[in-house]
């Protein structure tokens, strides 16, 4: 597919994970990828590598700057870049609180004001906020996490609202959990890994965890050119997780 042929698309969070296979996929359909990331060197040609941190406004000015020079545009960016947190609200000291918020809410905030003068200029212009299940279903010990992704799914909505006489469509994609680096990392912290893993994968409805490049045809589907009647909307990757009550099947 070249759907994106002629496309710039910036991608946060892009270094790896679920940024990386959305920011491959992107550059394998056609467009040209820039990729925003505290250690961006996990990003290699064709995609660009451009240093940022989402938690600096002069940082994230500076490289979205950057990418859109050398790009000559951006028509597509993926809010991806984000951090994780675990526990009940009693667990999280209110720093820990800003902290994880700033960067998961509010870094989205940062990197979209810097890049909507460019992609006002775009007659396919896209945002994709990477959202969570999270957002839309209780899930235990992810107090903080969970507020975060619930604050990117109500943005994610008014983000749509005002920019849609722009021309600027604006959506965001729900993962379950996905086998990531960074769920990798949480595993390796539990006290039984593999019985850890076994439960998070249990807990969605098809059996297993969601992978990254799942999640990145879902980007591509709501920031592609041939979805131009989408905007408001989130769209769940979650095994059905999200919808589905499947009865237990007889043993």
């Amino acid at each position: 597919m070249t759907d994106f042929t002629g496309l710039r698309a910036l991608v946060t969070g892009g270094a790896s994970g679920i940024g990386l296979a959305t920011a491959r996929l992107l550059a394998a359909r056609g467009a040209e990828v820039a990729v925003l990331d505290l250690e961006p060197s996990g990003a290699r040609p064709p995609l660009r590598g451009y240093r940022a941190d989402v938690g600096d406004a002069p940082s994230v000015r500076a490289a979205v700057a950057a990418a859109a020079a050398d790009l000559g545009g951006l028509d597509i960016l993926v809010n991806n870049a984000g951090i994780g947190a675990q526990g009940t609200v009693e667990d999280n000291d209110d720093a820990e609180w800003h902290r994880v918020l700033d960067v998961n809410v509010v870094g989205m905030v940062r990197v979209a004001r810097a890049a909507l003068p460019h992609l006002r200029r775009s007659g396919h212009a896209a945002i994709v906020n990477t959202c969570s299940i999270a957002a839309t279903a209780g899930l235990p010990r992810r107090a903080l996490y969970s507020a975060t992704k619930g604050a990117v799914y109500s943005l994610t909505l008014a983000m749509a609202a005002d920019h849609l006489h722009e021309g600027i469509r604006v959506n965001c994609v729900n993962p379950g959990t996905a086998d990531t680096p960074w769920v990798g990392r949480l595993l390796d912290a539990a006290d039984d890994p593999a019985a850890e893993r076994a439960a998070l994968a249990a807990r969605q409805p098809s059996g297993r965890l969601v992978t990254a490049d799942e999640v990145a045809g879902a980007v591509a589907y709501l920031a592609g050119p041939l979805s131009g009647a989408t905007t408001g909307t989130s769209l769940a990757v979650d095994g059905g997780m999200q919808g589905l009550r499947p009865r237990p099947e007889p043993r």
